[in-house]
């Protein structure tokens, strides 16, 4: 079996913008490449799981989310391995929206993935249920909303991606 690092996208890996429909607004954090590339040399699958509720909502279109999708991957280079992403409404959710475990155990099944022995990097409370929810270790990042959460049971906390990163290669 193998391991993985989930990331949530929005507010995690590239700045919080509000429902991103245009590829021009995209920021990715600064130092996340490196540090995924970091993850990937250390022999860890990255992998994307994002809730974009937007498109369920008509506020983004399909093709929009994968243009800005295209251009986060553009700037992470080859930092990631497989993104899933969820377009439900959060009024009508399924087991795949985050904080449910259907992307994750989506992924599991698709890589050989051992949940056990994976982690998910958040900036939200739901990140963080999700990943305990799967069995997941977890870190909250204080970026995007993460500066605005409290007492989400995170395993560790981190000021960005970055650190999250050196927190998961210190403790394998």
């Amino acid at each position: 079996m193998k391991r993985a690092v989930f990331f949530d996208r929005d507010g995690t890996l590239m700045d919080e913008v509000c429902y991103c429909n245009d590829p021009r607004l995209v920021r990715a954090i600064p130092g996340a490449s490196g540090a995924l590339k970091k993850l990937g040399v250390a022999g860890w699958l990255r992998v994307i799981i994002t809730n974009q509720s937007g498109i369920a909502s008509g506020k983004i279109t399909l093709e929009q989310y994968q243009a800005v999708q295209a251009e986060l991957a553009r700037q992470l280079g080859e930092g990631v391995d497989a993104v899933y992403f969820c377009p439900d409404s959060a009024q009508a959710p399924t087991p795949r929206r985050k904080p449910g475990i259907g992307m994750l155990t989506e992924a599991s099944a698709d890589h050989g993935l051992d949940l056990a022995a994976c982690w998910m990097v958040g900036d939200r409370d739901l990140d963080i249920r999700c990943g305990k929810s799967a069995g997941c270790r977890t870190i909250l990042v204080r970026t995007g909303y993460g500066h605005e959460q409290v007492e989400t049971g995170a395993d560790f906390q981190a000021s960005d991606v970055i650190e999250a990163v050196d927190i998961i290669l210190s403790h394998p």
